[in-house]
């Protein structure tokens, strides 16, 4: 099995950097707008969920829609 390479940075480094800059370039960011249309979406499901209320799913949709911005 392959190591990973120690000089690269791992998934959560880099969804922190990309949350620091989200943070600093507010809505100029590219990733902004998709993050909160994430959040959004997770927001209104929790909702019409029972199990999940819409804060859960409000953190939920932007954690994924951040995921996918990063993964890229």
């Amino acid at each position: 099995m392959a190591r990973p390479n120690p000089e690269e940075p791992t998934l959560v480094e880099l969804a922190i950097e990309e949350a620091k800059a989200m943070g600093k370039q507010g809505m100029d960011h590219p990733s902004t707008r998709p993050v909160l249309t994430g959040g959004v979406v997770g927001a209104i499901a929790g909702a019409v969920l029972p199990v999940v209320s819409w804060p859960v799913g409000l953190f939920a949709g932007a954690a994924i829609a951040l995921y996918s911005r990063v993964k890229r």
